[in-house]
């Protein structure tokens, strides 16, 4: 094989780590960074829609109270999607 055919699989490789693979690892860094800032009292949506307020914390599970019967579940860190309300660290 001549390096002029090597050359353009090596360019597409390449252009494929930087527009899929880097961005990609760069969220999931980002998504599990938002999870270890986990606290109590944080108002948070799950990957299955599921809001609540975040009332106890334990390894790598947490639960959550969902209504204002005071539902609790209790799911994997892994089941956030987003944090929607921070509580502040002054608050206590």
């Amino acid at each position: 094989m001549d390096f002029a055919m090597i050359l353009p699989l090596l360019l597409m490789v390449a252009l494929f780590y930087f527009l899929a693979i880097r961005p990609q690892k760069a969220r999931d860094r980002q998504a599990a960074e938002m999870r270890n800032n986990l606290a109590v009292g944080d108002e948070i949506t799950t990957t299955g829609g599921i809001i609540g307020k975040v009332v106890s914390i334990k390894d790598e599970t947490f639960v959550l109270e969902t209504s204002k019967d005071k539902t609790k579940i209790r799911l994997l860190r892994g089941a956030i999607k987003t944090i929607d309300v921070k509580v502040d660290a002054d608050e206590d």
